[in-house]
């Protein structure tokens, strides 16, 4: 008698799993060097850094004692803050039973290790926000570091007019002209995709092929804006409370920016000098396994410690978007 499905139904497997795993779509990060590495930094949980400041120069005349001046000194401090970790274990009868375990874990390491470098990022663009005083212009040799984007009121959207206003107040602060970056949200390359001042070609030739692959590529945009070398990053802090800033004085806007808005990030990367975070491993991400006989499984984990620490103001300048008008 021939087989069909009515009579060989305990051969007939309701659900089947594939092979492949899927996984999560993660972003890209950063790459290292956008801050001063101390990590010589090897124990202590605080490090304190000299600074020197300016001289001012006075009149002298003839047959005249020149008045005797200090220059100014302080300190900076940088501390080992953050401690973070993940932890996992996977039982005998899970690997006795299951399929595709060995995989699992493996993909189990590599999300917890980006993970990691996920929380790594985050903290690192909240500590440049943290270095700022907030609903506060911050100004530096007399131009502000901090505003809101400055496109039509209420809006909250980045023009091309805020990266001009950047880069004014980054020549004020006698930052070097090499090494600037941005690292926005990616609305705000949303923004610069549409503006037509940028995508008309024939005004524009420079810009040819926005309109095809648009600004970013791999979150790193492929051409400069008025000296900024820009990036995109989807972990730039949000506002938790309103901030009203009142940069009207400096040609831009006097706006309130709403909850949950983005903070985008300006600095130089230009050398160790003039980077205005600086940072210290006292671990960086490390897994180790071991057994644990009396429970019978093989238990994981991956642990790292940092701090980062702000060295400099006044290369760091902050324009905040909103994080859903482009």
């Amino acid at each position: 008698m021939a087989q069909y499905r009515g009579n060989t139904a305990p051969f007939i497997e309701a659900e089947v799993y594939s092979k492949f795993i899927l996984e999560n779509l993660n972003a890209y990060m950063l790459p290292d060097g956008m801050w001063r590495d101390v990590s010589d930094f090897g124990h202590g949980t605080t490090l304190n850094i000299k600074t020197v400041g300016d001289v001012t120069i006075q009149d002298v005349t003839e047959d005249t004692e020149v008045n005797f001046s200090p220059i100014d000194t302080g300190s900076i401090t940088l501390s080992i803050t953050d401690y973070k970790g993940d932890g996992w274990y996977v039982t005998d009868e899970l690997r006795q039973d299951g399929s595709q375990v060995d995989q699992l874990m493996g993909m189990r390491a590599q999300a917890a290790t980006r993970a990691l470098a996920e929380n790594h990022e985050t903290r690192f663009l909240a500590s440049c926000n943290a270095a700022q005083t907030v609903a506060n212009v911050n100004l530096v040799n007399g131009r502000p570091h901090r505003w809101v984007g400055s496109a039509a009121s209420n809006t909250r959207v980045i023009t091309l007019a805020d990266f001009i206003a950047a880069k004014l107040s980054f020549d004020k602060a006698n930052v070097p002209p090499e090494g600037r970056i941005a690292i926005v949200d990616p609305i705000v390359e949303a923004t610069l995709n549409s503006l037509t001042v940028v995508t008309n070609t024939s005004v524009n030739p420079h810009f040819e092929g926005i309109i095809t692959d648009g600004f970013a590529r791999t979150h790193k945009f492929v051409r400069n804006i008025y000296g900024w070398d820009i990036w995109t990053s989807n972990f730039l802090p949000r506002l938790t409370a309103t901030e009203a800033i009142n940069a009207s004085s400096y040609g831009l806007t006097s706006e309130t920016a709403a909850v949950n808005d983005v903070v985008n990030v300006f600095m130089s990367v230009a050398d160790d000098n003039s980077k205005p975070m600086m940072h210290a491993w006292r671990q960086q991400p490390k897994t180790e396994g071991w057994r644990e006989h009396g429970k019978r499984r093989d238990q994981f984990q991956v642990t790292s410690r940092y701090g980062f620490g702000a060295q400099r103001t006044d290369s760091l300048l902050s324009i905040i978007t909103s994080s859903t008008k482009y």
